[in-house]
């Protein structure tokens, strides 16, 4: 007899684009804010939704299959609320494959913000710094990235209402974007760099052999978030402007141990100028999407 071969996936929606509906119609029936532009607010970095005007607060858990943050200093929940003039929707702490969620799930929420109608997304974290100039509170734009997490959201079956089959990564972090905030923040005393970003997918912290490993292959900055996100905005057709906190130096690059801790003691610490910068920003972004 011969072996039984496997059928190949079936080409039909897994769910995701209705659930993701469902999502985005209960969130707005909880507020009259119609966003263009989100926030994923990393470890440290949630502070800024607490300033939005006029702010709705939805915790994650209310919101239908949005999955639920269980890493310190997130605070799960989407806070939608003015900036100025502007509605904007901002997520308090984001979900890691380390958490034990997969990929898709990971993405989830930008999905959602695609249903809703945005058209740009800051994503933040805290990274480890690689690239010696790279210290401790330092603001770094992310110009690209390299995926060491092993996994992405666009496995499996294709959904066609989301975007195409292979989209185009040539540019994920878009460049109009990042020459506003780059010089915007220099403008206004906020010194900034740009690097690359090697997202692996922890919770360990990395070892000083792989940190010199990923300066070797052109990383300036690692952590363990928001590459699911960029591929998921991109495959929708999100515009992104990726911003990281560096709060500490990555492994083997001081003599000392690596403490989440510091992570948090970090993004406390530059607050203040992490919401100077996206005060700033926020309304030029604005200002490209009319």
């Amino acid at each position: 007899m011969s072996p039984r071969r496997k059928s190949s996936p079936k080409q039909k929606s897994s769910g995701e684009f209705e659930n993701a509906e469902a999502a985005a119609q209960f969130i707005f029936s909880k507020t009259d804010f119609r966003p263009q532009i989100a926030l994923v607010l990393g470890s440290g970095l949630g502070a800024f939704a607490d300033e939005f005007e006029s702010a709705t607060k939805i915790p994650y858990a209310e919101i239908p299959n949005f999955p639920r943050s269980t890493a310190i200093g997130h605070a799960g929940q989407l806070v939608i609320g003015m900036v100025g003039d502007i509605p904007v929707a901002g997520m308090q702490g984001r979900v890691h494959l380390y958490e034990g969620y997969s990929a898709k799930e990971v993405a989830f929420p930008i999905r959602v913000f695609a249903r809703m109608g945005v058209k740009a997304v800051i994503l933040t974290n805290a990274a480890g710094g690689i690239k010696r100039e790279f210290v401790q509170g330092k603001l770094v734009v992310i110009k690209d990235h390299i995926n060491l997490q092993g996994v992405t959201p666009l496995t499996g079956p294709n959904d066609d209402r989301f975007g195409v089959r292979f989209p185009d990564m040539t540019v994920a972090y878009d460049r109009r974007f990042r020459e506003m905030t780059v010089g915007a923040g220099n403008r206004n005393g906020v010194g900034l760099y740009e690097g690359v970003y090697a997202a692996l997918p922890g919770p360990s912290y990395e070892t000083p052999a792989e940190i010199r490993y990923l300066r070797s292959i052109g990383a300036d900055l690692v952590g363990m978030s928001t590459v699911p996100e960029v591929i998921a905005a991109r495959h929708s057709g999100i515009r992104v402007l990726g911003i990281s906190c560096v709060t500490n130096a990555a492994a083997g690059i001081l003599d000392q141990p690596l403490d989440h801790k510091e992570v948090m003691e970090t993004g406390e610490r530059v607050r203040g100028l992490f919401i100077a910068l996206l005060k700033i920003v926020i309304p030029r972004i604005a200002a490209e999407l009319d």
